[in-house]
């Protein structure tokens, strides 16, 4: 009888050890990270978010001279004085914000100037260009230009806990984080190939990223996300169990090992 007994239980301890380390390597986020990065390593590029078209920008303006600023009020202009720091003194510093939406073609329409093209601009560019429109015409030589995206929005779905649409105010955000703020993948869901569809100058692109390796995640152009990107997150094709493939296995496994444990009582009881 333990001739019988004994071979049985050591090929089920061998299934239940495989799967599990199967499900483990399918399971894990950024495998190989520790190793990769135990010494700090300088991030290869920088990041800068592109206006594009639909965006809502956020433009202000400030000056110490508040009448200066009235000819740029296109009755969305909002002025207010402000106490602003400069070293040990204080200055009285008069801003105002407009609200513009970018159209189709990456235009906006701004008081005195008119049309100007910010498409594919980073925020930083167009309050250099801005500013610059205001010194060399003569309108304000002390502007402070500064603006910001408004509307900076991604699309969560596929088999994560919260799917659907967010906004997010910065303009900086990572995969990561997205996943992250849906609630995470759920245990029934592809880690492997993380779908990243994405709008940019009049083109539609697809990313695929493995989120299981660290140098395929942080290598990836979606690593970073954009404005209206949509992220999508394939379920198992297994409907029977909740997780990944590894998880099939696993639950096959159980059941060997159910199935061996039920017939090994039956031998005893037939024994007896």
């Amino acid at each position: 009888m333990k001739k019988t007994i004994l071979p049985l239980l050591a090929c089920a301890l061998s299934l239940g050890l495989m799967t599990s380390c199967v499900s483990n390597k399918k399971m894990i986020y950024l495998q190989g990270a520790t190793q990769e990065y135990a010494l700090p390593q300088d991030i290869a590029e920088r990041f800068d978010l592109q206006v594009q078209p639909d965006d809502q920008l956020a433009i202000s303006v400030a000056s110490k001279d508040p009448e200066l600023l009235m000819r740029f009020n296109n009755n969305t202009l909002i002025g207010g004085g402000n106490n602003s720091q400069m070293g040990s003194n204080t200055v009285n510093v008069s801003s105002g914000v407009s609200y513009f939406r970018v159209n189709t073609e990456g235009n906006i329409e701004f008081p005195i100037f008119g049309t100007i093209h910010v498409g594919g601009m980073t925020t930083d560019q167009i309050s250099a260009l801005i500013k610059k429109r205001m010194v060399d015409e003569g309108y304000i030589n002390d502007a402070v230009v500064n603006t910001k995206i408004m509307s900076f929005k991604v699309t969560v779905m596929g088999d994560v806990k919260n799917p659907g649409t967010q906004t997010y105010q910065g303009e900086r955000l990572t995969i990561l984080e997205a996943l992250g703020k849906a609630g995470d993948l759920t245990n029934s869901a592809y880690r492997n190939n993380v779908l990243v569809i994405r709008e940019e100058n009049g083109q539609r692109k697809a990313y695929e990223v493995n989120l299981l390796d660290n140098q395929a995640v942080f290598s990836s152009p979606a690593y970073y996300l954009q404005q209206n990107d949509v992220i999508y997150v394939q379920p198992n094709k297994s409907q029977r169990v909740k997780g990944s493939t590894s998880y099939t296995w696993l639950s096959v496994g159980s059941t060997v090992v159910g199935m061996i444990v039920s017939v090994v009582s039956l031998i005893v009881a037939l024994k007896r």
